[in-house]
This record gives structure tokens, C-alpha cells and sequence, in this order.
């Protein structure tokens, strides 16, 4: 009778094993595709991230049966961190404050990830919450410029589509350097402001997902 729990504990040792492996390789996958992410942007191959993570790609299939699967998971910290930026903004007392620290903080994740911009931006089938964060952020920043506009302080003709033509603009800056994103926001910012009362053409009717294209399937 005792031989049965030896053999019992030694049957479920290579079960933990497995576990923690498993959890091991996920940790890798994760990590690999966050700096390819973030220095290429999230068009790089999965082949490419399997062998930076050092697993086969039937390994990281099985952990990620598709490339949106592994594109939210990788960017679940920095998605966590872009919605508390426009609920920090919401919740800042001073209206026009709170836009353009929103307004700061995006387009500097921007400058420093490459890949997050494209990854909240893009539509996913598969990748409920960042669909669903999209739009909530999109509902959130347009109460943000009616609160700012209501204070007096942005000016009455700035649409919450406006919001995504400057991170487009952005996107394109943060290919040179993050010091020239900093520039060009803060000229924009001031451009912003209420007290700048030039005519401007009717704004561009431009949803954030515009910025970037959906993904190709893989």
C-alpha cells in the first residue's frame, strides 16, 4: 500500500513541472513580442518573436492561438494605463488641464512604444476589450473637449475628431525623435487654446481606428 501515494506524488510532479513551464514560455513569448512591439511596431512577424523568445512557433500558438490574442495581452499594462489617463483627466477639476495632460501622456506613450498606438488603434475581431476601450475612450474624450470648451478655455471649434488628427500627426513625428513629439504638441496645445480665435477649415470626420489599418490576418 505505500508504493500508491509515491507513485501518485511522482505522477503529479511532472504535471507541475509542465505548469510552470508553460508559464515560463508565456512569460518569454510576452516579453519578446513587447520589445518588437514597442521598437517595431506590431507588424512583426510571429516567426519573428517566437525565435527572439526562444520557443517554436507551435509553442507560442498554443499560448496565443492568434496574433491579436498575443497583440492584447502584450499591451494589456500600457491599455490599463491609457484608460486611467483619460479617467485621471475626467476626474481633474480644472477642464483644460486635464485635456492637455491627456493630450501629453498618449502622445508620449506614442514617442516610447511604437506598437501600443497601432495596437489600441487597430480593430481586432478577436480582442473584445480593446474594441470596447476604444470606444469608451472616444466617448470620454469628447466629454473632455465639451468640458473644456464649456470653461472658456478650448476653443469652441475643436472636435473630438481633432483629437485623432493630432495623433496622427504625432505618430509621424515620433519617428524622428521623442524631443520633436514634446515640440510639436506643445505648439499644438497653445494652438488649442480658446483665446485663438483664426477661422479654421471644418474639421475632419476621423474615428481613432483611422490612424492605423487593421492587421492582416497570420
Amino acid at each position: 500500500m505505500p508504493a500508491q501515494p509515491s507513485q501518485k506524488a511522482s505522477a503529479a510532479a511532472p504535471a507541475a513541472a509542465l505548469r510552470a513551464d508553460a508559464r515560463h514560455n508565456r512569460d518569454r513569448i510576452l516579453d519578446a513580442a513587447r520589445e518588437a512591439y514597442a521598437a517595431h511596431g506590431i507588424d512583426v512577424p510571429v516567426t519573428t518573436i517566437a525565435r527572439r523568445a526562444g520557443v517554436g512557433v507551435a509553442t507560442l500558438y498554443r499560448r496565443f492561438p492568434t496574433r491579436a490574442a498575443l497583440i492584447t495581452e502584450a499591451f494589456a499594462e500600457q491599455l490599463a494605463l491609457c484608460v486611467a489617463a483619460l479617467d485621471d483627466a475626467l476626474d481633474d477639476p480644472d477642464p483644460w488641464r486635464g485635456f492637455c495632460t491627456l493630450v501629453e501622456k498618449v502622445c508620449a506613450m506614442q514617442a516610447t512604444d511604437r506598437g501600443f498606438t497601432a495596437a489600441f488603434l487597430s480593430r481586432f475581431p478577436d480582442a473584445v476589450d480593446f474594441d470596447g476601450e476604444r470606444a469608451r475612450a472616444e466617448a470620454g474624450i469628447a466629454r473632455l473637449v465639451r468640458r473644456a470648451q464649456d470653461a472658456g478655455r478650448l476653443r469652441a471649434d475643436f472636435a473630438p475628431s481633432d483629437v485623432t488628427l493630432l495623433l496622427l500627426a504625432n505618430c509621424g513625428v515620433t519617428e524622428v525623435s521623442a524631443a520633436a513629439s514634446r515640440r510639436l504638441v506643445g505648439y499644438l496645445l497653445q494652438s488649442f487654446r480658446a483665446d485663438r480665435t483664426a477661422p479654421l477649415p471644418p474639421p475632419a470626420p476621423l474615428e481613432l481606428h483611422r490612424i492605423h489599418p487593421s492587421p492582416p490576418a497570420r
